[in-house]
């Protein structure tokens, strides 16, 4: 009971931080906050005081997801009037999203992927054409942007199976700069200008119409706050499932050494595909997320650049490690559009961070816990 009370405290305390955060509008005071979070890390990194947390954490799984779910929530509620913050809410929120689809690649199956950008664009793409071009339900039309990708993923399936490490990595970076090349070229996807999206819509829910209910009145970012966080809620699980499940003791197996795996009788090449199909699956639903949450897409919007962004947010949370990925994505989304000072040096600060990450904590700031095996009684 007492390290549930701890965990409350705290999470109330990060909630807290990120409200004043985002409402902050002085760049000094922004900067102090910064400060502040980055000085009270550095203590409890050093001091340890998380470990007892996170190991009861672990042990009560959903008491800590469903904290952070009311966390978010609360969060939303206190900042429904504020469409800016709620806008960065729900980016952090799809980014979370979209890098559990590279985490199950790249932290469990050691599968590469430098392209995450672009099956995020396969995702918002497949949104608008669908959106466009038919009367398809837009639940469905989600689920079709992460089929799609998945499906496009194929295309570098053969490639990727026959290379190993940097040449694997080479070949993602390769579909990444043709994938934005092809954009700009096609135009019916719009070319260089891109396409515009029309309202989402849920059934009678009306995505672009302020909430209202009674006398509670709120942005429309309520109704994709509401979205993404039921999708993140169920990315989350599918991931957690998989990493406990034997698949991903398969996974494991095939990441740490692929040759004692095949000698065990793993078909690697089995594994590496479901890995790379099942996250590009996720990435693809993320990104026809944000493709209707913003409206309107570009070749711009899903560069080599932003494919960086969600491998620096891996390396940064901790490969393998959910809960490090979500805390990375809030950090690298919310510092650079906050202190507008560095906003055009943003991809300056995450090479920095990735540098010092490496070299003084190089496994990441939440680092994957141990697995545990638990026995179970017949």
């Amino acid at each position: 009971m007492r390290s549930r009370g701890a965990a409350v405290a705290l999470t109330a305390a990060v909630t807290a931080f990120v409200w004043g955060l985002l409402r902050a509008e002085s760049q000094s005071a922004i900067a102090a906050l910064l400060a502040l979070a980055v000085a009270a890390g550095f203590v409890l990194l050093k001091t340890r005081w998380l470990d007892p947390l996170a190991g009861a954490a672990l042990a009560n799984e959903r008491f800590a997801q469903g904290l952070a779910v009311a966390s978010v929530a609360a969060l939303a509620l206190v900042l429904r009037d504020d469409d800016f913050a709620l806008l960065l809410v729900t980016r952090v929120l799809i980014v979370i999203v979209a890098c559990l689809g590279l985490n199950v690649q790249f932290g469990y199956a050691g599968v590469v992927n430098f392209a995450g950008a672009s099956f995020f664009g396969v995702g918002g793409y497949t949104a608008a054409v669908l959106a466009r071009a038919t009367g398809l339900p837009h639940v469905l039309i989600l689920l079709a942007g992460g089929v799609t990708a998945a499906l496009t993923g194929t295309v570098l399936l053969l490639p990727i199976l026959r290379t190993r490490g940097h040449y694997a990595a080479l070949i993602t970076i390769a579909f990444a700069l043709l994938f934005r090349t092809f954009l700009e070229v096609n135009d019916a996807l719009g070319g260089p200008q891109g396409l515009k999206l029309g309202e989402m819509r849920i059934g009678p829910i009306r995505f672009n119409d302020p909430v209202g209910i009674g006398p509670f009145e709120g942005s429309f970012y309520l109704k994709y706050v509401a979205v993404a966080l039921i999708l993140l809620a169920l990315a989350f699980a599918l991931v957690l499932r998989l990493e406990r499940s034997w698949i991903g003791l398969a996974l494991d197996a095939v990441r740490i050494d692929e040759i004692a795996a095949a000698s065990f009788g793993l078909d690697v090449a089995r594994w590496k595909i479901a890995a790379f199909t099942i996250g590009n699956f996720v990435i693809g639903v993320a990104g026809a997320l944000s493709a209707f949450m913003i409206g309107f897409i570009a070749p711009n919007n899903y560069t080599f650049a932003e494919s960086l962004i969600f491998v620096s947010v891996l390396l940064l949370g901790g490969i393998g490690n959910p809960w490090g990925l979500s805390l990375a994505a809030a950090i690298v989304i919310l510092v650079p559009e906050k202190l507008q000072v560095i906003q055009e040096y943003r991809f300056l600060m995450f090479a920095t961070l990735v540098v010092l990450v490496l070299l003084f904590r190089p496994v990441g700031l939440l680092p994957r816990p141990l697995r545990r095996l638990v026995e179970r009684s017949p």
